[in-house]
Order: structure tokens, then C-alpha cells, then sequence
């Protein structure tokens, strides 16, 4: 019991950690490296940076001091997303999702906004700030959580549709915001912009696997275990059944696909029913059929 106990905390820490910092670089992403140089956001971000140059430039509305409103705008306009995500995600993750996006807009409004750029160079501004703002983004997906926005619409399709990749949504995103701005600023800051979006595309993508699959192989001699994953876990079981070729005791080899999301709370199942089990897992197993895709193990 205190083993499942302990599991369970460390994953509840290790969520918190990934949100946390993933928020943190995130916001240092956008507002160190590009927004000192004009250049802009894709997704959700870029809305809102529009909307305040908007309040700024056109309706002159005075900044408050020691705060941006980016992130104060960025909030707000990821609210009228949460019924859709409601529908498709369930309450659990939109609650998570509401914690998280407050957090990203906390940091968007109190990190400063340097006057000078740290970052002179202009591509490398793009590519750092794409580094910080896509990894950033990414672990806080692969916690099973989202920034809202464009991650919000990006989770939906995927869980939707298998084969989506979240990052994607972002870029569609982008080409329209940047459409616009060509109407703003010059050629060159457009196309570094865009440059931070894809690689803040990529990197989401690369760290937030939501596409990995793992085969699971669990040789047990207990009953009930195959039941426990079936019902707690709602994936499918084959049960073999074998005997150790040393000891020749019989024994139950149980084959499952999970994501990689659900990897804590099989291993979680696993100990609880049977601490003695032996379990292999292979990662980016291919499955051909219908394999239901989720975002919170």
C-alpha cells in the first residue's frame, strides 16, 4: 500500500514540476528571446499579441506598470475554447488545463519584457526562443495537461483523430496571424517569425509523445491481474498461458498497447495486484486497428 502510495505522489509531484517549468520556459521563450525584437507568435500567443498592440498602439491604452497585458489578453481568450474541450477531454483535464493556463498567463504578464534584446542576432533569437516556448509547451502536454489555446483545439483533433499531430494546428494557426502582419511590418521580421513558429511546431512535437506506443508483456502467476488492467485502465488484454521453462510453474502472460501517458498507472496496477509480476515494455510499438488515443493516464 505504501509502495502504490509513494508512486502515486511522485506522479502527482512530477506532473506539478513539468507544468511549472514547462509554463516558466515557455513565457521566457516568448517574452526574452522574441519580444524584444517584434517578432511574433504563432497559435494563441500571436492573437494575443496582436490584440495588444491593438490596445497599445491604436487605442493608446496606458501599460500598467510591472505587469504586460499579453497575458492578461491570452487568458482571456482561451476561455470560450473549455466547452469544447469539456466535451471531447472530460472535466478532469480542462480543470487541469484552467491551472495551467492561468500559470502560463501569470508568466507571460510578470516576466519582464527586455528593452534591450539579449539576443541581437535575429535567426538565432527565432531558433532560441523556438527551443524555449516548443519545449516548453511540449512538457506541459506530455504531463497530460495543455496552455490552452491552439494545444486546447490540438488535443481534441488528436484525440479525434489518431494520426493529428498537435504541433500542426499551431502552424495553421500562425500562417494566418502572419498573413496579417505582412500588412504591419516588413518581410524579414514576418519570416523570422515564422521561423520561431515551426520550430516551436517541432519541438512540441518531439517532446510530447503522444504518438508512443508501448507494448506491454506481463508474466504473473496471480488472478485478476488481466481484470484489473481491463477495467481500470479500459485497454484489451490477451492472456497466454505458459510456464517458466526453470521452474515450470504455469503462469499467466498478459499482452496489452498502452500509451505512454499510461505507463505510471499500469505500472501502478501491476504492483498493487501482483508486486512479484515481471513486466517488459517496448517502446513505439505499431498497431494497425483501432487504438484509442488519450492524454490522461
Amino acid at each position: 500500500m505504501q509502495t502504490i502510495r509513494s508512486l502515486r505522489r511522485n506522479k502527482i509531484l512530477g506532473k506539478i514540476t513539468l507544468v511549472v517549468l514547462g509554463n516558466l520556459s515557455y513565457a521566457a521563450g516568448v517574452n526574452i528571446a522574441i519580444n524584444p525584437l517584434h517578432f511574433y507568435s504563432g497559435g494563441f500567443t500571436g492573437i494575443a499579441q496582436l490584440l495588444r498592440l491593438f490596445l497599445l498602439q491604436v487605442l493608446h491604452v496606458p501599460q500598467i506598470p510591472g505587469m504586460d497585458y499579453l497575458g492578461i489578453i491570452y487568458f482571456l481568450i482561451n476561455l470560450p475554447f473549455f466547452a469544447m474541450a469539456y466535451k471531447v477531454m472530460g472535466k478532469r483535464f480542462c480543470l487541469e488545463t484552467l491551472v495551467s493556463i492561468v500559470m502560463a498567463s501569470a508568466f507571460l504578464t510578470l516576466i519582464p519584457i527586455p528593452k534591450t534584446p539579449i539576443i541581437t542576432d535575429h535567426l538565432l533569437a527565432a531558433i532560441v526562443g523556438g527551443l524555449g516556448s516548443g519545449v516548453g509547451a511540449g512538457l506541459v502536454l506530455r504531463a497530460g495537461s495543455s496552455q490552452g489555446g491552439q494545444d486546447l483545439i490540438g488535443v481534441c483533433l488528436a484525440k479525434t483523430h489518431p494520426d493529428f499531430k498537435v504541433g500542426n494546428i499551431g502552424i495553421f494557426i500562425s500562417i494566418c496571424i502572419y498573413a496579417i502582419c505582412l500588412f504591419i511590418y516588413d518581410i524579414p521580421t514576418v519570416l523570422y517569425s515564422i521561423i520561431f513558429a515551426v520550430m516551436t511546431g517541432v519541438c512540441i512535437d518531439k517532446v510530447h509523445v503522444q504518438n508512443i506506443k508501448l507494448e506491454a508483456m506481463i508474466f504473473t502467476k496471480k488472478e485478476g491481474v488481466a481484470a484489473a488492467i481491463m477495467n481500470e485502465l479500459k485497454r484489451g488484454v490477451t492472456n497466454w498461458e505458459g510456464a517458466g521453462a526453470y521452474t515450470k510453474e504455469d503462469s499467466h502472460v498478459l499482452v496489452t498497447v498502452i500509451s505512454k501517458y499510461e505507463e505510471p498507472l499500469l505500472k501502478e496496477i501491476v504492483a498493487k495486484h501482483d508486486p512479484h509480476a515481471f513486466v517488459i515494455l517496448v517502446d513505439h510499438a505499431r498497431v494497425i486497428g483501432n487504438f484509442e488515443k488519450r492524454f490522461n493516464a
